[in-house]
């Protein structure tokens, strides 16, 4: 027999029953390893998020440390040498204070962080002087209102030495006087007293003196019935209330139109009888669109501003005779008014034409004339008024149908 094969020959030992083969190394099943034993105790997600949380710490650490190596101030330093400045003397610059927060550890960042804003901001002062402001292209007692956040009422009564109470009377170039406040102004003449301008304004004495931007002063102001005030200064009278005058469009009636005769050469003379109202007043153009002013007692417009153009018929809103039809001196150029009974009467301004004559008998939708931009007109538009004995100048807006 070969020994060589006897499994018993001295110095050989036999496989043990259970020892695993060397080919276990190549064995697919020995790659699941300690990875498979993780999944069978469902730790799998664990150790993953794990891995995650390790990785991203050691990207930024990484981040960190390069940026504290090569980021550079304006100086040209590094930020770890600006810190390193920092541990000994104050630095010169606010960029450089800037680099070094930034290289400080994360322990601050729960800390509230400060806005740093390098403008003053300085709040608005209140305007206490008058200005003037020169009138552009469009502009209206409205617009110009508006635009110094004032009542429309403060800016006409405090130029009525160039408007005189009439809104209409504003051109392009034209320079106004813009209170400081809600109010009006007063310009001081020889011999007049601070108890008499008050009272005609409806405030008192004191609130004249203590206004800032008149400039007076009680120990040289003298007698309040004769004070030291120059003649032509302008005062500011804050929550002074003015009046207007009411001279240029009087109440017309066909009995007496001559009442009128004194607002320009289209007024009529004789008295009239005829045709009276139904009193349903239809729309006397063809445009419903509001071109400019707007019906405002307080800015002494007692009428509407439609739109139109030039040459569009105006017709009679309700029955009625003519008592005014031709010129108005006084700033409604071409106007047509027509009594239309019970009280009644309607107005119609800067047309460029009339087609009517005094005491002519008129109906409901008869041509008047045609719209135009005569007298103190800004662009095309009709001036259209109601005026009723027992109310007054209505709002024509509530009775036009």
């Amino acid at each position: 027999m070969e020994q060589k094969n006897d499994p018993t020959l001295a110095g050989s030992n036999p496989p043990a029953e259970n020892a695993p083969d060397k080919k276990m190394k190549t064995d697919p099943n020995a790659k699941q390893g300690l990875w498979e034993r993780i999944r069978n105790l469902g730790l799998e997600p664990a150790v993953m998020r794990s891995l995650t949380l390790l990785a991203t710490v050691a990207m930024m650490a990484l981040v960190v440390w390069v940026m504290s190596r090569y980021y550079v101030s304006v100086e040209g330093q590094r930020a770890a040498d600006v810190k390193a400045v920092s541990a000994t003397q104050p630095l010169p610059s606010g960029s450089e204070m800037i680099l070094a927060q930034a290289a400080e550890p994360a322990a601050q960042s729960d800390a509230i962080r400060r806005d740093v804003n390098l403008d003053t901001v300085l709040p608005m002062r209140a305007r206490t002087e008058i200005v003037n402001y020169t009138v552009q292209a469009g502009d209206n007692l409205f617009s110009i209102a508006e635009r110094f956040n004032l009542r429309t009422e403060t800016v006409l009564w405090s130029n009525r030495y160039v408007l005189g109470d009439d809104p209409h009377f504003i051109y392009p170039g034209q320079v106004l006087l813009i209170s400081p406040v809600d109010g009006t102004l007063h310009r001081w003449s020889a011999g007049e007293g601070l108890n008499g301008v008050a009272e005609f304004y409806k405030v008192t004495p004191d609130e004249i003196i203590n206004y800032p931007g008149n400039h007076l002063s009680l120990a040289t102001l003298g007698d309040y019935a004769s004070p030291n005030i120059t003649p032509g200064t302008m005062l500011v009278v804050p929550g002074g209330k003015g009046e207007f005058t009411d001279w240029r469009t009087p109440r017309i009636t066909r009995e007496e139109p001559a009442t009128a005769v004194n607002v320009g050469p289209g007024a009529c003379t004789e008295s009239y009888d005829g045709v009276v109202g139904t009193l349903n007043f239809r729309w006397p153009v063809e445009s419903r669109t509001l071109s400019g002013y707007d019906y405002s007692p307080s800015a002494n417009h007692f009428g509407i501003d439609i739109g139109g153009e030039m040459g569009d018929p105006v017709w009679a809103v309700d029955n009625g005779v003519v008592v005014y039809a031709g010129w108005n001196d006084w700033g409604y150029g071409n106007m047509v008014a027509v009594d239309h009974g019970f009280g009644w009467q309607s107005l119609y301004a800067h047309l460029a034409e009339v087609d009517v004559i005094c005491g002519q008998e008129v109906y409901a939708g008869d041509k008047l004339g045609s719209m135009g931009d005569t007298g103190e007109a800004d662009g095309v538009h009709l001036h259209f008024e109601l005026r009723s004995d027992e109310y007054g100048r209505v709002n024509p807006w509530d009775f036009l149908q």
